[in-house]
Parts: structure tokens; C-alpha cells; sequence
């Protein structure tokens, strides 16, 4: 391999010759040769912004030559379309606060751009990776703003892919709703519900997942670029923090605001735990569904079997036909995994130290591989496995009728403990409700069977109205 020789202040060291990374960025791939991750796209984008952010402001400032600030410009347009992203090889695990990252985003901006203005990768003296590309910077506040940026930019994702399930979800609500079954709770059989109910309610919870995320989003928004190294702003002209959070929004298209307080917004990592938690809530809404489809769709011949997954591969080396409900599995292990990240990224944010929080690498680490991995599980789920999903209606109303707990429909007319004298006498005997209601003779057929019709059960609704005859036998009043 080709080299080049670079110098640092600790001393000289070889660089591949064709590499856009410098000498920083070859210290850190010595000394950290940990995961072999390396930064999720969208930190890598959030960089670009917002070194093209700092050029534009540093310009308009008088503070950069405007031709080296428009080769830097140019450059960090490329890392932003995605141009290098083979040149960012520092492990995800580094060293604290991001430096390591933070200096492969400088040498690699500034050795396009040398190159952009004619020049030699490795020659400094055209564009430096701390004098120029840094100016009025420090990681302190740049890579806190990144990880932030990154994932607001990733939440949108996320919430698309919510979206797409959610929507998948109503369809099957809308689809199943005339389907009645047994409702469960204590894992016992208790009052009817629509399968098309129990969807919808899935639905739901994404819809509600999603608004956590959005108000997660806005207090990402919260910005401390401009802060420097502890938060005072030193080495930045006092116009700087506006102008470049302001020329932030305009390039990445997001809502940001610079914030007030930047001593609070370096020491403070809330917004990453908010994020982080916003995750989880929804790693655990989906492990819940999908513990549901996996118990609904149990079977074929001794679990429930109310509904139908679509067979996606064989389930197993030894029993021939067995399939496996590997969506839904696949489901709750990604949800498994973002409530991991989220006990990581808490103990990282608490891990802060008088002005700076040294673990950010860890937050962001773990709150976009967490959105990431929810988000692509999301639309996956929607395709191979929701909108394939079938229903068993015979099952479905079979249970239905046979729950004890439609006894409970009789509560109003002939009171808890008759009522209750009946479900005991159905569990023993093996007899419906309605027939050992029938037998009792305890109200007439008709109002009985009005009184005990599942589908009535699965909405609210008024008493029915009994008749003289009937009110020696039961009426509550």
C-alpha cells in the first residue's frame, strides 16, 4: 500500500496515499479496533450539514476566505450526498466525546478540499483540518449537535415506517371487524371482542408510539452549536452561534433553534434520553403485539388458531410442515435489543462530568442503531406479515360462544351471584351459558338470546327493557 507521511503533535505517521482521512483519523483506527461498526449514515450526514453550516457562517462573517470556505462547502456537500462515506472508519467505540469521529470529518473535508482547490492530500497549509474546516469549533459542541441532527433526520424515517404499519393494522381492523371472539385477560376466557377491535387497538398504539417520538424530536431540535469547548462560546465571533444553527436549518431542512443556555446543552444530554426512551416505548409496544399475533396464530391443532400468519420458511430441521411465527419472533428481539440500547444510552447520559459528557459516542451509537433497526423491522412486519395475515373466522366464533365470561351479560338482569351460579355450572357440566341459561328459565328465550348475543357485548349499550313477566325473575332496578 501506498503512503503518505503525516505529522500531529505527538509525532509522524503513515497514511494510506489514496485515503481522505489523515493522521488523527489512523491514531484511532490503531487504538480502537473494538466493533468494527463504524458511524451510522446519518451522523455522517448531520457532519456534512454542519460543517457546511459553519463555512457558510464563517464566511458571511468575514472569518474564512471565501475560496477556501467554498472548497470546504463543496466538500461537505459530498460527505452530505454520501460521496465518502468509505473514508469515516472510526469504530463506534472511541475515544470520549466523539474527538476521534469528529477529527475524520475535519481531515476528510479538508483533504477534498484541498483537492477540490488543485492541491495534495496531506498539505495542510491549503486547507487545515482544525484551523480551517474547525474554525470556531471544538467536538464539544459539534458532535453533541450531530447526534441530535441524526436523529431527528432518522426519526422521520421511523415515523414513515410507524406509519406503514399502522396503516397495515387499520386495514386488518377494518377487514376483521365483523369477526367476533373470545376476549382474554389473565390469559382466562372473559367477554367477547372483534378481532377487527383488537387490530384497530394495535393501530393505535402506533399512532401513539409516533407522538412520543415527534415530542422527542422537538427537544432534539434544541441546539448547542456555537458553545465551543465548555459551553462560553470561546474563539467564536458572538454572531456565530445564530448564524450557524440558523444556516443548519436552512441546509438540513429541519426546525432547529439555537438554544439559550449552551452551558446546559453541553453538560446535558435529556434530549438523547428522551430519544432513547421514545425508542423503547415503541420496542415495547411492538414486543407486546407480536407476543399477541405469535399466541393468536398458536396451533395449528392445540393453540388458538384464530388466525393465520403467512408461512415464510420452514420451521424446523426435524418436524416435517412445522411454520414458525419468525416474524413476529423477529419482532420482539428487535424490540428486545432497542430496550437494551435504551439501559446503555441512560447510563451513558447520567455519566456526565461538570461541562461535558464524555460518553456520547455510546448515545449516538445506540440511539440510531435502536431507530434504525425498529424502523426497517416496522416496514418488514407490515409487508411479509401483516397485510398477509388471514383470519379463522369458525375458530373465532366458536370461542366466542363458548367463553363462561358472556355470562356476564346477565349481571344487570338477574344479578352477580346467579349469573356466576351459571358459569360454575358450565365449567363442571360442559354446557354453554346460553343453554344452562335457557334451562333455568330465568328470563324469556328472546330477551335472553338478545341479552347473551356476542356481537351486542363488543359496544357499549343500554340495558334492554324487561318485561313484567320477567321482572320477578332478576330486574335489578
Amino acid at each position: 500500500m501506498k503512503t503518505r507521511q503525516e505529522k500531529d503533535s505527538l509525532g509522524e505517521r503513515p497514511v494510506p496515499a489514496e485515503a481522505y482521512y489523515g493522521i488523527q483519523t489512523q491514531r484511532a483506527v490503531e487504538n480502537y479496533p473494538i466493533s468494527g461498526a463504524r458511524a451510522h449514515a446519518k451522523l455522517i450526514r448531520a457532519m456534512g450539514y454542519i460543517k457546511k453550516a459553519a463555512a457558510l457562517a464563517n464566511k458571511e462573517l468575514g472569518l474564512l476566505g471565501p475560496r477556501r470556505a467554498n472548497a470546504i462547502i463543496r466538500a461537505a456537500d459530498e460527505v452530505i450526498a454520501g460521496k465518502l462515506d468509505n473514508e469515516f472508519v472510526v469504530d463506534v467505540y472511541q475515544a470520549g466525546a466523539g474527538v476521534s469521529f469528529h477529527m475524520n470529518t475535519n481531515e476528510v473535508i479538508a483533504n477534498r478540499a484541498i483537492e477540490l482547490l488543485s492541491g495534495e492530500r496531506g498539505d495542510y497549509s491549503v486547507v487545515n483540518p482544525n484551523d480551517h474546516v474547525n474554525f470556531g469549533q471544538s467536538t464539544n459542541d459539534v458532535f453533541p449537535t450531530a447526534m441530535r441532527l441524526a436523529s431527528i433526520l432518522l426519526f422521520d424515517e421511523v415515523l414513515a415506517a410507524a406509519a406503514v404499519l399502522e396503516k397495515s393494522l387499520a386495514s386488518k381492523s377494518a377487514e376483521f371487524d365483523h369477526i367476533l371472539k373470545s376476549g382474554r385477560t389473565h390469559m382466562m376466557d372473559a367477554v367477547p371482542v372483534r378481532l377487527g377491535q383488537e387490530f384497530g387497538a394495535y393501530a393505535t398504539a402506533m399512532r401513539r408510539a409516533s407522538t412520543v417520538i415527534r415530542q422527542a424530536q422537538d427537544l432534539l431540535r434544541e441546539l448547542g452549536l456555537g458553545g465551543s469547548a465548555v459551553g462560553t462560546g470561546v474563539n467564536t465571533h458572538p454572531r456565530y452561534q445564530k448564524l450557524a444553527v440558523k444556516h443548519l436549518a436552512e441546509v438540513s431542512r429541519q426546525k432547529l433553534t439555537a438554544t439559550d443556555d449552551m452551558r446546559y446543552t453541553m453538560q446535558s444530554n435529556l434530549a438523547m434520553s428522551v430519544a432513547s426512551s421514545a425508542l423503547r416505548n415503541l420496542g415495547l409496544e411492538l414486543i407486546r403485539i407480536s407476543n399477541d399475533l405469535r399466541l393468536l396464530s398458536s396451533g395449528p391443532n392445540t393453540g388458538l388458531q384464530e388466525i393465520y400468519l403467512p408461512a415464510l420458511q420452514p420451521g424446523s430441521s426435524i418436524m416435517p410442515g412445522k411454520v414458525n411465527p419468525v416474524m413476529a419472533e423477529l419482532t420482539a428481539m428487535v424490540g428486545f435489543q432497542a430496550v437494551g440500547a435504551d439501559v446503555a444510552t441512560a447510563l451513558a447520559v447520567q455519566a456526565g462530568q461538570l461541562e461535558l459528557n464524555v460518553m456520547m459516542p455510546a448515545m449516538a451509537w445506540n440511539v440510531l442503531h435502536s431507530a434504525e433497526i425498529l424502523k426497517n423491522t416496522m416496514r418488514t412486519l407490515a409487508e411479509k406479515c401483516i397485510d398477509g395475515i388471514q383470519a379463522n373466522e369458525a375458530r373465532c366464533r366458536y370461542y366466542a360462544e363458548a367463553t363462561l365470561s358472556i355470562a356476564a351479560a346477565l349481571n344487570p338482569y338477574i344479578g352477580y351471584a346467579a349469573a356466576a351460579e351459571i358459569a360454575k355450572e358450565s365449567v363442571k357440566s360442559g354446557r354453554p351459558v346460553t343453554k344452562i341459561a335457557l334451562d333455568r328459565k330465568l328470563l324469556d328465550e328472546k330477551l335472553l338470546r338478545e341479552i347473551l348475543d356476542p356481537r351486542r357485548m363488543t359496544e357499549p349499550s343500554a340495558p334492554l327493557k324487561v318485561s313484567r313477566k320477567n321482572k320477578s325473575t332478576g330486574d335489578r332496578r
